[in-house]
């Protein structure tokens, strides 16, 4: 029997010629002290879905968040500034409604043209969005006729932009959605052998229930970044002044003990530093030897190249989060090392979005990765086995 990847509806399936659109993106974007955008990558993944719509005579209405402005209006969180990018990257008309909801955004809706785009202001200037207040999701639904969603990275949340105005329109998947969750179900389902995962970052609550829905789908689980340091306390090391999460080290050690099969892989060696500054001092050491008061910020140079080696032989590859604290220079040789690793590997790679995807950037192998995710939280939502609610509100399949 086939493996259903994908049961949801997609813009595919669905008339939208003439008909005003309501596109859920996800333009959480990078921008610097100015406000002014760093990184298009989120913005150029919709760029499919948006140019279908387009050629189709639709009238886009795209909506979207930025950052946390707390349910308040603040200005150093708008969208405006999209608009030029977007104007260029679509060759579209696009305008900016300063509002999300209300008149304006009706009669600026009620306006379009066939083939034109209307950005509206950061929903969550309203704290009804974050709420999935329904009241909020029935005034947004009224500037569409048709709903798509096209945020992976954002539905993981129960928001009304992303639930609630489902109740209210016909409600399907852009091609983003749909590539991001194809992509990562055959990863599970299928996995081309062998398989390897890649898990770092600094929080071992964010990843343990990934690790541990993942451990069965892989052939090895290469732990690093300063999740590693509890991993490796848990098996008695003495981790210095390094962070560590002792109230995870229970869960840790029964991890261990359950990982009959050894698939778990952790550092040898490190790269430790004597405080968190890009120019501490810092040098190589085995983990049995972290000096009293210092701090492991990167994998070794033993560990780079037993990950590298491992990635490299592969024939799929999942990585989130970095191995170190690569912002700064000292010890961001471990993030770039798996970055190329996975660049090289023969196999498929899948790099979950977020820090990974600014590792990837730093690196300069974006291009050579098979398929990088938008979604840094839905990403380990959706590996670690839950329901994500923007997804479940979409009609299926026929």
């Amino acid at each position: 029997m086939g493996i259903v990847f994908y049961n949801k509806k997609t813009v595919r399936d669905i008339d939208v010629v003439n008909k005003r659109v309501l596109v859920r993106v996800d333009y959480n974007v990078p921008r610097d002290e100015n406000g002014n955008v760093t990184d298009l990558t989120r913005v150029n993944g919709t760029l499919p879905t948006l140019q279908y719509l387009l050629k189709r005579g639709a009238k886009v209405v795209l909506m979207s968040h930025l950052g946390r402005p707390k349910g308040e209006r603040n200005l150093k969180y708008s969208l405006e500034n999209l608009t030029p990018h977007l104007a260029r990257l679509l060759d579209a008309p696009v305008h900016f409604c300063p509002d999300c909801i209300g008149p304006e955004a009706e009669k600026m809706a009620a306006e379009l043209k066939s083939g034109e785009v209307l950005l509206l202001e950061n929903l969550r200037f309203y704290k009804e969005e974050e709420k999935n207040d329904p009241e909020f999701a029935a005034k947004l639904a009224k500037l569409g006729e048709i709903f798509v969603s096209d945020a992976f990275g954002a539905v993981h949340r129960a928001h009304a932009s992303l639930v609630g105005v489902a109740a209210h329109l016909p409600a399907v998947s852009g091609f983003l959605l749909e590539k991001d969750l194809v992509m990562m179900s055959k990863l599970l389902a299928q996995p081309q052998r062998p398989c390897v995962a890649v898990m770092g970052g600094a929080k071992v609550d964010d990843k343990i229930g990934v690790i541990k829905n993942l451990l069965p789908s892989v052939d090895r689980l290469l732990i690093g970044g300063a999740m590693a340091n509890t991993f490796l306390n848990a098996l008695g090391y003495d981790m210095g002044a390094s962070k560590v999460s002792p109230e995870f080290i229970d869960l840790v050690k029964e991890l261990l003990e359950q990982d009959v099969e050894k698939k778990i892989v952790l550092p040898q060696d490190l790269v430790v530093a004597d405080s968190f500054s890009a120019d501490a001092e810092h040098c190589n050491v085995s983990v049995d030897n972290v000096p009293e008061g210092w701090m492991a910020l990167d994998m070794g140079e033993k560990t780079i190249a037993t990950y590298s080696a491992l990635i490299k032989s592969a024939k799929c590859v999942i990585w989130n989060g970095p191995m170190g604290v690569f912002e700064m220079p000292a010890f961001a040789k471990g993030t770039e090392a798996i970055a190329v690793a996975c660049a090289k590997t023969q196999g498929s790679t899948i790099v979950g979005g977020g820090d990974s995807l600014a590792a990837i950037d730093q690196a300069g192998v974006g291009y050579m990765i098979t398929h990088i995710s938008t979604g840094g939280g839905s990403t380990l939502e959706y590996l670690e086995g839950r329901h994500l609610p923007g997804v479940e509100v979409l009609q299926d399949a026929e």
